[in-house]
């Protein structure tokens, strides 16, 4: 077979497949924009749909699909997130906080998929730099951190405007314990790096829950409670135009809007690193090692590099997690919430910045929305006289579904639901005797680490 009939079928999207079945004119426009409207004014009129909210979700992958120009997909994308979902929050809160935490690990699996999908490290405590920012902010906006500072203990708690601090410190902090983590493990690969960080994940969780005596940092096993928020800037303007609202609600959207906003600044440093020239390094260690060090990639400190940049979105999300629910404990930052983490990053696709988005997404709407009702669901029936044992919870069996879904994912879609290029054109590749050949469009884009990395 022949280069120009196996590169298309190799290379195409569905975004390629919807332009050449819409073709160029106003079709996608039509198409794209009546989407949006019906699915916003649909959830609008039914606030408390389950299955409303989600087809008005998915109104965000019609965006990103079809083939429109960027600025019309940043002016739906604005008009959905900026506009619709806060005035359904008033309507729902529950819907705005379902968003504002799908936020938070869209966040942590991008910063994952850094250290996985970049650079082919595979992380299992991951979740150990969300809890170094969680803490560092709950440590110092209550009144523990007069035990540590007992000559400054007058000082403490710091006041809410700290707050925009320790989303920089939270960062700071964070990346610097990743170059902690990098440097024992530079020398190890596959199962021996996932024991090491396995074991880091385990030790930061450890140290938060008996880190309470003899001089209590932590709180121990009972965590920190009543922790600091930041201040509502915004709330004089909103007096001054006589705007009822409760504090409660003015956070909730506030913590939304500074959700999506990190959510962004990631988006942007994550496309920025994987099309520099380190991107291009952590591609080649990925892809082979060895190959790596011969073409000059300057291995030991590109491995300290992602695992510092991948957890600093981890360390900027910690804190807004632990102002947003005023309590952390140990049990938050378990293993289990690495695992998840990872599942995201694998159902989108490793690697691919849009896949760790959606994949997040997925989960943490199966988690918060889908199980749920569904349970409620089955309450319902079992009322009407269907045979359903009443000891069947959905909820309960949360890992087992996730289990079920990463089976099917790695049959069926090896490569993600929304695979990066490059991958999705090697695994199709996969066994064929042309796979030189099928490769090519994609090589094309691809180009390789400078020899010599300073």
């Amino acid at each position: 077979m022949s280069t120009s009939q196996q590169s298309p079928a190799l290379g195409s999207t569905l975004r390629e497949r919807l332009a050449a079945s819409l073709g160029q004119g106003v079709t996608p426009y039509v198409v794209v924009v009546g989407y949006v409207v019906i699915a916003s004014f649909w959830l609008i009129s039914n606030p408390f749909s389950t299955i409303a909210f989600l087809v008005f979700l998915s109104s965000l992958l019609a965006i990103y699909y079809f083939p429109i120009p960027t600025w019309l997909r940043v002016a739906l994308g604005l008009i959905v997130l900026g506009g619709v979902m806060p005035y359904v929050g008033n309507l729902n809160q529950g819907f705005l906080d379902v968003v504002t935490q799908a936020a938070i690990f869209v966040a942590l699996a991008l910063g994952l998929n850094v250290v996985v999908g970049f650079a082919g490290l595979l992380d299992l405590g991951y979740i150990a730099f969300f809890a170094i920012g969680a803490y560092l902010w709950a440590i110092f906006s209550t009144p523990q951190a007069a035990n540590i500072f007992p000559g400054l203990a007058a000082s403490f708690p710091l006041g809410s405007a700290w707050f925009f601090v320790f989303l920089i410190l939270g960062v700071v902090a964070a990346g610097l314990f990743g170059v902690l983590l990098g440097l024992p493990v530079l020398r190890l690969r596959g199962d021996y790096l996932a024991i090491v960080t396995l074991g880091f994940g385990e030790v930061i969780r450890l140290l938060a829950n008996n880190l309470n005596r003899p001089v209590n940092i932590t709180g121990g096993a009972q965590g920190i409670t009543n922790i600091g928020q930041p201040p509502l800037f915004f709330q004089p303007a909103l007096d001054a135009l006589n705007v009822q609202s409760s504090p409660g609600a003015e956070y909730r959207m506030y913590f939304y809007a500074l959700a999506l906003v990190i959510v962004l600044i990631t988006i942007m440093s994550a496309r920025r690193l994987n099309d520099s020239r380190v991107g291009r390094a952590w591609t080649a260690i990925r892809e082979d090692e060895t190959a790596a060090i011969a073409m000059g990639v300057p291995l030991v400190r590109m491995k300290l590099l992602a695992f510092a940049a991948g957890a600093t979105f981890a360390g900027a999300m910690g804190v807004l997690y632990a102002a947003k629910l005023r309590f952390i404990s140990p049990p938050t930052f378990d293993v289990v919430q690495s695992i998840s983490i990872l599942a995201m990053v694998i159902l989108g696709g490793m690697g691919s910045i849009p896949g760790a988005v959606l994949g997040a997404t997925l989960i943490t709407l199966l988690n918060l929305r889908i199980l749920p009702d569904f349970a409620n669901q089955l309450v319902l029936w079992r009322r009407a006289g269907l045979p359903i044992p009443a000891n069947f919870d959905p909820v309960q069996y949360q890992r087992l579904f996730f289990g079920l879904v990463l089976i099917l994912v790695t049959i069926f879609r090896p490569e993600g639901l929304l695979p990066e290029r490059r991958r999705r054109a090697e695994l199709k590749a996969e066994g064929s005797k042309d796979t030189g050949e099928a490769l090519v469009q994609d090589e094309q884009n691809m180009v390789h680490p400078d020899v010599g990395i300073k």
